[in-house]
């Protein structure tokens, strides 16, 4: 066997054994290898973690397993009275915190002149701040051109420049605290900002502006103490649908969840995104089989992905993805023929 013979069949191999495991595997192959042999979601204790986005879901779940680790947490949204059961989940789950461990502090986020104040607040209480977890927003369920302009800025409102307004404001108060920038931001992006999720088009613009926003942030602060943590979770069971824009300025999408929808839990994905923060990863994909396969596939081979997803058609695609068609459409939904 010639030396390209075997260079191409070792290739296929490889390729063929990664997809195999892929189907195993419910998270991207260095988040699992940090889950294996990295550090321990302990490695966060006695940091001051500020989750944005705390009330419920991936955000909540997120806050438990960190206290779990020995957070220091302020928590933050806009509904206070699901701040306080989250906060009392997160006590529960680790009866060495004390009530003045966990901070509530609620926000909304769109209100960008009161970012510096809350930071303030932050500061006034722990004295300190280590990492910023930007977990708000929602998502959409719309045709593309079925979209009104508000919408999309309504959703980049939410989902982009208020989540940038406020790691300004941090990553300054990082910059002020010492020259080498240390310092944590982490951003619940989604697997859309990785590749194009189908009726989703403002927030699919909204994820890949966030990857765009926070991986200049990571370029131009390359050699300090910076550190940035984008996290991609795929469907998750939570009661993000019934929230979800669809293409009218003030309509919810108001559908929900079903049990039977393959869907990674919150707890699950929580704890994933509490092990990609305790070891401070570039970035974290978390999804089930076969979003994942499908991401690495867009990822590394997208002429091939796009072959692939000529032929299933897009409404086969969104069943992938809502495990359900969520969106009618009459032009859309035929794979070639």
């Amino acid at each position: 066997m010639g030396f390209f013979a075997f260079l191409g069949a070792f290739t296929f191999l490889y390729t063929l054994a990664y997809i195999v495991l892929l189907a195993f595997l419910d998270c991207d192959l260095r988040l699992k290898v940090a889950e294996m042999v990295g550090k321990k979601i302990a490695a966060v204790r006695g940091k001051v973690i500020w989750i944005v986005g705390a009330s419920s879901g991936i955000g909540e779940q997120l806050a438990v397993n960190l206290a779990k680790g020995g957070a220091k947490l302020v928590l933050s949204a806009r509904r206070r009275d699901e701040l306080e059961r989250v906060k009392a989940a997160c006590l529960a789950a680790n009866p060495s915190l004390q009530h003045q461990d966990i901070f509530i502090l609620p926000m909304d986020l769109l209100q960008v002149d009161n970012h510096r104040f809350q930071l303030n607040e932050v500061l006034r209480h722990f004295g300190t701040l280590d990492v910023l977890v930007n977990n708000a927003g929602r998502s959409q369920r719309a045709a593309w051109e079925t979209v009104d302009t508000i919408v999309d800025r309504q959703l980049f409102e939410l989902n982009v420049f208020s989540i940038v307004s406020l790691s300004r404001v941090v990553v300054s108060y990082f910059a002020q605290r010492s020259p080498t920038l240390e310092g944590h931001i982490a951003v619940t992006s989604s697997i859309a900002g990785l590749l194009g999720a189908p009726f989703s088009p403002s927030y699919t613009g909204s994820k890949h502006a966030i990857h765009g926003y926070f991986e200049s942030l990571r370029s131009e602060k390359l050699g300090t103490n910076l550190k940035i943590t984008l996290l991609c979770p795929g469907p998750v069971h939570t009661a993000f649908l019934a929230e979800s824009f669809t293409g009218v300025p003030g309509e919810k999408f108001n559908q929900t969840v079903q049990e039977t929808d393959k869907r990674m839990t919150p707890e699950r994905c929580g704890e994933l995104c509490a092990i990609a923060i305790a070891n401070e990863l570039y970035e974290g994909w978390m999804a089930l089989f076969p979003i994942l396969p499908v991401v690495y596939l867009m990822t590394y081979f997208p002429n091939m992905g796009r072959i692939i997803f000529k032929f299933i058609g897009p409404r086969q695609l969104q069943k992938l993805r809502d495990s359900k068609t969520t969106v009618e459409t009459s032009k859309s939904s035929d794979p070639v023929s």
